[in-house]
């Protein structure tokens, strides 16, 4: 998966307000990670399944991509811009959330940490 179309990111403040406003939260780390910490409401699909799944990912909403630092996920931003999604890349992925204060829970709902 080699695209490198410039795509839009943004800081973690901005992106929890377009969640709030409806955009959707898509996590593309592993599952190790996804399950010791993810932002709640995220929606969990490993960048090594993006192509199979793409049917899964909303076209008719903006779609926020992260991982732990944002490399994965601007990658993944790449793809999905390329294939006419409104896709944005959150800068510095779930490390930058969480240091931002921003809620991170584990698999079991309870506080999460990010690996």
């Amino acid at each position: 998966m080699l695209f490198k179309k410039s795509a839009r990111a943004v800081a973690p403040p901005e992106a929890k307000e377009l969640l709030d406003q409806g955009a959707v939260l898509i996590d593309v780390r592993e599952l190790s990670e996804w399950n010791h910490g993810h932002a709640p409401g995220a929606t969990h699909l490993p960048m090594s399944r993006i192509q199979e799944e793409l049917h899964k990912v909303p076209k008719d909403s903006d779609v926020v991509v992260c991982c732990r630092s944002g490399s994965r996920s601007s990658t993944v931003v790449s793809f999905l811009v390329s294939h006419g999604y409104a896709a944005i890349n959150l800068k510095g992925g779930m490390a930058a959330w969480h240091a931002h204060g921003l809620p991170v829970v584990n698999s079991s709902g309870i506080r999460g940490s990010i690996i």
